[in-house]
């Protein structure tokens, strides 16, 4: 409802440029500067505690109701305007942003019938009919199941990666198991190795309602990087998913996707992975909202490799309008008999921010890490392996033009072993350039 809140606000501009509040008060006033300033809950916490010696004043009520809505309070924006409509029924405004304020919590029939009723009045400027009539065709689409929608995307990005195979910097390392023999010195693979990299990406994914709660979803991602004079770490991946996702009545989703993916490493088949994912998302105001995700994961290698492996996990993920946290945690097991050692238990925790620095400009930041625990003891190192894993990445997003944006960042990694064969550090610096439609 974003973009029909903009309708909204231009169509007041032209309908009431300053009428709303013409007798306003001075607490009224206070809440409308408030409210200007692009601070609506405070307008609402100035306005709230004075309600029940007030309802009924449509001055304050409009005032109340406007920016409760803008605070993501249906509750209490809903009540507000019924009472300004009960005292002043033809108020044309205040019609439209209680059917904006029903939108907001759901309830699209009732929204579409409050704006039916604003696009009936005669008085209404035409330029004003003619963007309420487009919000009432996207309503009615909503209400036969939300009808196709297809988006996708496309990135490019060239940079320098300090460790492109996520090695030790050590040339020789002592395996307990031939100890006996000495320091084993390691090849050129099992070292780092340093490379400036080129990658590309590109995304397509389809919607389509089946009806007014429920709809069902395909997607396709494509993912190729090569290093510069080391090709034998060169990737490329495929992934497909397909799902189902249903709106309850009280606007969670409750999704059920399928995924697999082919990935190849070298030029060459590395592995294949299928499962199933089932997702819980609790929506929260102002576009925030939290999820509970539970997924199983098939890990077969090319040649029937015994690193094939069984993955289940569990996450709880917070997303909010400008920041996201997520808790990751699960078990990953071999099937194979003497390779064991290969599985693991692993928790990872993550965080991330994009703040607004200017119109077009916004800082990217985030950190995370994740510990595994490899149980088994490693036959050669004659231990279990433990792990701890740091990232972060900082970097800009420059909006270009509409749908294209360019975007230069720094990562870095750090991976803590009481194996040192699997102890490294690494960083990475690039610029991307990115176009969304």
């Amino acid at each position: 409802m974003v973009g029909g809140k903009w309708l909204l606000l231009a169509a007041a501009s032209v309908m009431v440029p300053q009428a709303a509040f013409a007798q306003e008060d001075e607490l009224i006033g206070r809440a409308v500067a408030l409210h200007r300033a692009g601070k609506a809950k405070e307008a609402v916490e100035q306005l709230l505690p004075q309600e029940a010696a007030r309802a009924g004043d449509p001055d304050f009520d409009y005032a109340l109701g406007l920016a409760a809505a803008d605070a993501g309070m249906p509750g209490v924006a809903i009540p507000a305007l019924q009472r300004v409509l009960a005292v002043q029924p033809d108020n044309a405004q205040a019609r439209a942003e209680i059917a904006r304020v029903y939108a907001m919590a759901g309830d699209i029939d009732t929204a579409r019938t409050e704006f039916d009723t604003v696009v009936a009045d005669p008085s209404l400027p035409d330029p004003v009919r003619q963007r309420f009539d487009r919000l009432v065709r996207d309503y009615a689409r909503q209400i036969a199941g939300g009808g196709n929608s297809l988006s996708g995307f496309a990135d490019a990005e060239a940079g320098y990666d300090s460790n492109i195979n996520q090695a030790t910097s050590a040339g020789t390392i002592t395996l307990p198991a031939f100890a006996f023999l000495g320091p084993a010195t390691l090849g050129a693979s099992a070292r780092r190795r340093d490379a400036a990299f080129g990658q590309v990406q590109a995304g397509l994914s389809a919607q389509a309602g089946l009806s007014r709660q429920t709809r069902v979803f395909v997607s396709a991602l494509g993912f190729l990087r090569e290093n510069v004079d080391d090709r034998g770490f060169d990737q490329a991946a495929v992934t497909g998913t397909a799902g189902i996702g249903h709106t309850l009545t009280n606007r969670d989703v409750l999704s059920l996707s399928a995924q697999g993916q082919q990935f190849w490493l070298g030029g060459s088949p590395y592995r294949k992975s299928y499962g199933g994912i089932a997702q819980y998302t609790h929506r929260l105001p102002s576009g925030k909202a939290l999820s509970v995700t539970g997924s199983y994961t098939r890990l077969d290698y090319n040649g029937g490799s015994g690193r094939d492996a069984d993955r289940f996990s569990g996450s709880l993920s917070y997303v909010g309008r400008n920041s996201y946290a997520s808790l990751n945690a699960g078990v990953e097991r071999t099937g194979q008999a003497g390779f064991a050692h290969l599985g693991n238990d692993f928790v990872a925790i993550q965080t991330g921010l994009e703040k607004p620095v200017a119109r077009r400009l916004a800082i990217l930041a985030s950190v995370g890490g994740e510990y595994r625990d490899y149980r088994s003891a490693d036959p050669l190192f004659l231990a279990g392996r433990r792990d701890v894993q740091l990232d972060a990445s900082l970097g800009l997003r420059a909006l270009l033009a509409d749908g294209i944006t360019a975007r230069p960042r720094v990562t870095w990694t750090r991976n803590c072993s009481n194996f040192d064969l699997y102890d490294y550090k690494r960083v990475t610096a690039s610029i991307g350039l990115r176009a969304e439609f």
